[in-house]
């Protein structure tokens, strides 16, 4: 059951991919041709909720990296307990591996990006851009590979990306929060109570979780936390095991559903919004500039520097071993494949530049790098493992 789960996911995760894929094309066109102004309009559009004068007034970017991308953490969270719980992060062994090397995985890329940038002090907020993976874009770039690629590794991809994502909910919630207003974050505490208070009391029902989650995320928002952080904490809420008369599990009830409209709609409207970046005002200053090879550099060089220093030392000192029937050469290959930052890499973005004055910079050298680490990656991959001996994997 837990195995078809895995392979349900990450076949739902390569199929989003693409469409991300789709989805960051379309935007670059349109920045890029006559339809710009369309673009620019319709990302600008202010889309305001209010309520006896008081409310939410954004634009519709916003609502996309505010409000969507909360629903995206909402399945994060869903996915990091139902990992910690049963999954492949489920034990200290399971664990151990694949959270060193996303460790190595987010330090490798801030190094480089601090090298790059370390004379400008106002640009190291920057830091933890390259230090995200994009888990579907990697495993979508996986599965051009084919059957090459050994079941065992992909797991071990999906179990980095989702303690990666841990990380960068972490370094979210420490690094990018603004001015914090106590009665908000009080509110916000308030309604955390209620909603682990409903999963203390064997609440299966969905619709209670849901409401205070909308109350938790307008109260996150006005605190000066960053609202996403609001999805993570209902899905951490949502209990796996219903209880009583129920059979079904409650989170894995919520995690299928939310897939394909975050997989298909979220994601790809996400990286429709951010990826769109002109190249008419594209100079040889933001092309080298310190912020946008500190991203890109940080992406292809870090990532994979980090992830393989550091599992070869753990394996070195008998900490754990890589994946079962992978050797060293496909390994590597996954390794470059999580210089992927893409979705997180433009989001963490927008929280370390949200004046968007290096807008043209990150999404260069998101792009750039993401690119590079692709491509690089499913070459290696293809190389690590000839025709024949694919198909005795199969």
């Amino acid at each position: 059951m837990a195995l078809s789960m895995i392979r349900k996911f990450m076949h739902m995760e390569a199929a989003g991919g693409l469409c991300l894929v789709g989805a960051a094309c379309i935007a670059l066109l349109l920045a890029n041709s006559a339809g710009a102004p369309f673009y620019q309009d319709f990302l600008t559009t202010k889309l305001a909720v209010t309520f006896n004068g008081a409310g939410i007034d954004k634009p519709l970017l916003l609502w996309i990296n505010d409000g969507l991308m909360a629903v995206f953490f909402l399945l994060v969270g869903l996915e990091i307990k139902r990992e910690v719980l049963e999954g492949e992060l489920s034990s200290r062994k399971k664990a151990l591996m694949p959270g060193i090397a996303a460790l190595g995985g987010m330090i490798g890329p801030a190094l480089v990006y601090i090298a790059f940038n370390m004379a400008w002090p106002d640009r190291l907020t920057g830091w933890a851009i390259p230090a995200a993976t994009d888990i579907a874009f990697a495993l979508g770039v996986m599965a051009l590979a084919g059957k090459r690629v050994p079941a065992t590794l992909k797991i071990f991809l999906l179990a980095l990306a989702v303690m990666d994502d841990l990380g960068a909910i972490i370094i979210i919630a420490f690094f990018y929060t603004s001015h914090l207003s106590m009665l908000s974050l009080g509110l916000a505490v308030i309604a955390i109570m209620v909603l682990f208070s409903l999963n203390k009391a064997g609440v299966n029902r969905i619709t209670p979780y849901v409401l205070v989650g909308v109350f938790l995320w307008v109260c996150v928002l006005k605190s000066g936390v960053h609202a996403t952080l609001a999805g993570v904490v209902l899905g951490l809420a949502i209990p796996l095991c219903g209880s009583g008369q129920a059979s079904e599990s409650p989170l894995k009830h919520v995690e299928e559903a939310l897939h394909p409209w975050v997989a298909f709609g979220i994601m790809p409207i996400f990286a429709f919004a951010n990826a769109g970046v002109s190249l008419a005002g594209v100079t040889y200053d933001i092309v080298f500039s310190t912020i946008t090879l500190g991203i890109g550099l940080g992406l292809f060089i870090g990532k994979q520097v980090g992830v393989m220093t550091f599992t070869w030392f753990a394996s070195v000192r008998g900490i754990g071993a890589l994946p079962k029937g992978v050797s060293w050469a496909q390994f590597y290959g996954m390794s470059v494949i999580t210089g992927i930052g893409f979705t997180m890499s433009l989001f963490v973005g927008t929280l370390a530049f949200p004046s968007g004055l290096h807008d043209a910079e990150i999404r260069l050298g998101v792009l750039g790098g993401s690119l590079l680490s692709a491509l690089v990656g499913l070459l290696i991959l293809k190389r690590a493992t000839p025709v024949d001996k694919a198909e005795e994997l199969a």
